[in-house]
């Protein structure tokens, strides 16, 4: 067994975009700016979106972040929005979610400017994604891809299982899985809650990408032998052992399942340093975009 070090890669892929920021300087070249839009006090947001903004001062990117009320209302918060689609300043930018029940979500997502939007949730950048086209791929299928290309994981042929179709990582790994290339060229099966015998799916993947958010759900019984196993479940577990009273729990029984498989992802440390070192990659590419935009006018 394996395992696919997310912490060690994601460090790596900061090293590289520092190595081409710091070149930016030299040259005198505008360097990347990502803004992040934080509605609210969710203390996993606030760690989140603190975390991205260390990131970004590590390889040497501007960040901007935009700190909103909870009672913020859905029109002011799209007034910023637009203020941000207009700021020629910030290449790219994020709204962390979840929202305030007051917002409609969808309607805030939809009014980031697709060039702009990093996190690769606007529909522009989804359809894009699936017709093959160069887009932002959300932060952390772009992670998945880049750990499993990485660490040489075999794709081709082999049989996926994706547990869970959110349209954060369920739905874009399930496609990402089957297109061509590498990674790629497998062929994917989507469960989710009312999928009937997923035992009987699991135990014949070669891959499992599991993202539902309940804790220590894939097990053992459920793996077959040698398989690659993605954990990108996250849930906090009471546990008055630890320090902060909690510990972070993936979807897969670790102990168990790691026995007797060829690849497995940590949690932590796994899947979600990856997502915020992707997220910097996709300002990166925001960046070149942007420039590319401004000698086109």
């Amino acid at each position: 067994m394996e395992l696919l070090d997310g912490k060690k890669i994601s460090n790596q892929i900061k090293d590289e975009i520092a190595a081409e920021v710091a070149e930016m300087k030299k040259k005198g070249e505008k360097v990347p700016h990502l803004a992040a839009v934080l509605v609210g006090n969710d203390g996993a947001s606030l760690t989140y979106v603190g975390s991205k903004v260390k990131a970004c001062e590590r390889i040497g990117f501007e960040s901007t972040l935009v700190k909103l009320p909870s009672t913020i209302s859905e029109v002011e918060l799209l007034k910023k929005i637009k203020e941000l689609n207009e700021d020629d300043d910030i290449d790219g930018f994020i709204v962390q979610l979840p929202l305030p029940k007051q917002i409609d979500t969808q309607k805030v997502l939809m009014a980031i400017d697709p060039d702009k939007d990093v996190d690769g949730f606007h529909p522009v950048n989804f359809g894009k994604m699936a017709l093959d086209m160069t887009t932002f791929i959300p932060a952390t299928p772009f992670g998945i891809l880049e750990l499993l290309e990485r660490y040489n994981v075999e794709t081709k042929g082999k049989h996926t299982v994706v547990i869970g179709r959110s349209h954060i990582v369920g739905r874009p790994m399930s496609i990402l899985m089957g297109r061509k290339g590498f990674p790629g060229n497998s062929t994917v099966t989507l469960t989710h809650s009312h999928t009937r015998n997923i035992t009987q799916i699991t135990s014949q993947a070669d891959i499992i990408i599991t993202a539902l958010g309940q804790p220590n759900y894939l097990k053992a019984e459920m793996v077959k032998d040698d398989a690659v196993i993605i954990d990108v479940g996250i849930t906090r577990v009471p546990d008055e052992t630890a320090t902060r009273g909690y510990r972070i729990v993936g979807d897969v029984d670790f102990e168990n399942v790691s026995k007797k498989v060829s690849y497995i992802t940590p949690v932590p440390g796994g899947v979600g340093p990856m997502t915020i070192a992707m997220l910097l990659k996709n300002t990166l590419l925001a960046r070149e975009r942007h420039i590319i935009r401004k000698e086109e006018k």
